[in-house]
């Protein structure tokens, strides 16, 4: 015992003086993790566009590097290289900020080409970019973990893009094999470029047809180039303007709303809805419908789920998937919205669980006639909770997810087994304390 005792009493002392868990002096962490492999790519993106545009501005770009005897045109790729990879790594760059996998397998490609620039001309002023892509490449190894999530790209999306590779693939084949009855089209290099300067509808006119399969031919390249580019922006750019309009106007887009299962759908906001969002919105899924436009904002900042319109109108209610969702929660201010958020709801979904507020007491009988599962009669509850507090000086605690109906945990059906249980053999509980009052407040509710 003697020892037992020494050896705690030691213990206090070698903690305070020797602590296992020592203090780092410098989080080294903050210096090699995510943020900053993505400010680096950043960096080294910006620096090869600048270099790029300094060997563009050059008359005769220098070419004195190690691998400038090693690398076939020498010359035009250091001219042109820089700025051709510095806008693809910026967009890599963005896809790295949201941590896609894709945009970290193009910067491993990317970033690694560019030590080609400085190594082929070979000038001291590209050295700091030879610095910034030997630091950048083992970053973006060592996170590569980080940097794990899907493109999430939708069919409609993966379509347009697939169009795009094929009629650029139709064009380029095409303008080869017919490449004789076109002016100055000799080689790949030259069908690729006319395919371009056709898709873009450029058309410098350096390259012509000759002939009427010709000109047919082109004409194809011009309807389904434009058509596929077209399509392809509308469904690449449009979802992020559409997600962009979402978040500024507080309010969830079509996407997402087709995700909603087994969730709750408040309608309207007040005090009530307030209070209820701030006890059960980390464990429920939760969609607000409500037409303020501040609120939603609001809500949306606190990172719920808002669809700004009418909880009234039956298509806003359908586009909450109501018929999908584990129950409906009417807590506006204005008892008269509620009824009718309580018939589109029901209109909706004649089954789903409906629990209604009632701000007026003489409104109740009206909620529950217009098909409300359970009408709840705040200022009854009020007034009650209040005599419990004047007369027994406790007031018991008062759920507002319970009080709605959508607590996470059923209620245990041996619970008031237990209390009749209790209150005969006469121990003290506290089930007994508060079951008077908060029976009759239940009732009340019901």
């Amino acid at each position: 015992m003697v020892d037992s005792q020494d050896e705690h009493g030691t213990r206090p002392f070698e903690e305070v003086f020797y602590p296992a868990e020592r203090v780092p002096f410098v989080e080294w962490r903050e210096f090699s993790g995510a943020k900053p492999t993505v400010a680096l790519v950043a960096a080294v993106a910006v620096l090869a566009f600048v270099t790029g545009l300094s060997n563009l501005s050059r008359a005769q770009p220098v070419v004195e590097g190690p691998l400038a005897t090693l690398i076939p045109a020498a010359p035009i790729l250091v001219r042109f290289v820089g700025v051709l990879l510095a806008f693809p790594l910026g967009i890599a760059t963005v896809g790295l900020g949201r941590r896609k996998r894709l945009a970290w397998l193009g910067a491993m490609v990317l970033v690694p080409a560019l030590a080609i620039l400085p190594l082929t001309t070979g000038r001291t002023t590209e050295i700091p970019l030879l610095v910034l892509v030997l630091l950048t490449v083992p970053l973006l190894v060592a996170n590569r973990e980080e940097f794990d999530q899907p493109l999430g790209l939708s069919s409609l999306q993966i379509a347009s893009l697939a169009s795009i590779l094929g009629v650029g693939l139709y064009g380029t084949v095409g303008a080869y094999g017919l490449r004789r009855q076109f002016l100055e089209l000799e080689g790949w290099g030259d069908a690729i470029y006319y395919v371009i300067v056709t898709i873009a509808t450029v058309g410098y006119g350096d390259i012509t047809p000759t002939t009427l399969e010709a000109k047919l031919f082109s004409l194809s390249v011009i309807l389904l180039g434009t058509g596929a580019f077209t399509v392809a922006v509308g469904a690449l750019i449009g979802p992020a303007i559409e997600s962009r309009m979402a978040a500024a106007f507080g309010t969830m887009t079509a996407s997402e709303l087709s995700l909603l299962e087994d969730h709750v759908v408040v309608l309207g906001y007040g005090d009530v809805a307030e209070s209820f969002l701030d006890r059960v919105g980390d464990g429920t899924d939760l969609v607000v419908v409500t037409d303020d436009a501040e609120a939603a904002s609001r809500l949306t900042d606190a990172g719920f789920e808002v669809l700004t319109d009418d909880p009234t109108d039956e298509a806003v209610l359908a586009d909450a998937r109501v018929d999908a969702a584990r129950g409906v929660a009417v807590a506006g201010d204005d008892d008269a919205e509620n009824v009718l958020a309580v018939l589109a709801a029901r209109d909706v979904s004649p089954d789903i669980r409906i629990v209604a507020v009632a701000n007026k007491e003489t409104h109740a009988k009206k909620l529950d006639a217009v098909g409300a599962d359970e009408v709840i009669d705040l200022r009854s509850i009020g007034g009650r909770l209040l005599g419990a507090s004047i007369l027994d000086g406790d007031a018991p605690d008062v759920d507002p997810a319970a009080v709605l109906g959508f607590a996470e945990q059923e209620a245990d059906p041996t619970a008031e087994d237990q209390r009749t249980t209790d209150s005969e053999t006469g121990e003290d509980s506290d089930a007994d304390t508060d079951d008077p009052e908060s029976q009759q407040s239940n009732t009340d509710a019901r």
